[in-house]
């Protein structure tokens, strides 16, 4: 059987790109403690670089998880008011997560950027608890809609021109 995965195009990176400059959430994966996986919803945000990011609480068991194991993943790209869900685009991305201590001297522009996104954070960004990650990515795959699968490297998601 040959392999499903098509060469890497340029329509695939304005689509992978597309996909995360349109995303306003992400399911992200990690790895508990015990060796279990966990699958939660995260407010989804691109930094200034264009690398992923979002705010989250120190309270949350993902968080936790990413301070002990940064290796996770996030999907982004939802299904179409219409049709099978499966025949719409998504793309996975494999990262590694960063915390953004709140004295760096990178978090006052984060907090403006993430705030044109996602506004009604302005309250969560007063709690001591929250901080921002940002997530490296290492590798996506882009699943365009059935028969479209794409392996995709960090580079092929910055921004272009």
């Amino acid at each position: 059987m040959a392999t499903p995965i098509r060469p890497t195009d340029d329509e695939a990176r304005a689509l992978a790109r597309s996909l995360m400059a349109e995303a306003r959430f992400a399911a992200l994966g990690v790895m508990l403690e015990a060796g279990q996986p966990l699958v939660t919803r995260v407010a989804f945000a691109l930094d200034p670089q264009g690398a992923p990011l979002s705010l989250i609480s120190d309270l949350a068991q993902h968080t936790q998880a990413l301070r002990q194991h940064p290796a996770c993943s996030l999907m982004v790209g939802e299904p179409g008011a219409k049709g099978d869900a499966l025949t719409h685009p998504r793309l996975s991305l494999m990262a590694a997560a960063e915390f953004v201590p709140r004295q760096d001297p990178e978090h006052a522009a984060l907090a403006a950027g993430y705030l044109r996104q996602h506004p009604k954070a302005k309250l969560y960004l007063q709690f001591a608890d929250f901080s921002f990650v940002r997530f490296r990515i290492t590798a996506a795959h882009l699943n365009g809609g059935f028969g479209k699968a794409f392996r995709l490297a960090a580079a092929d998601l910055l921004p272009s021109g």
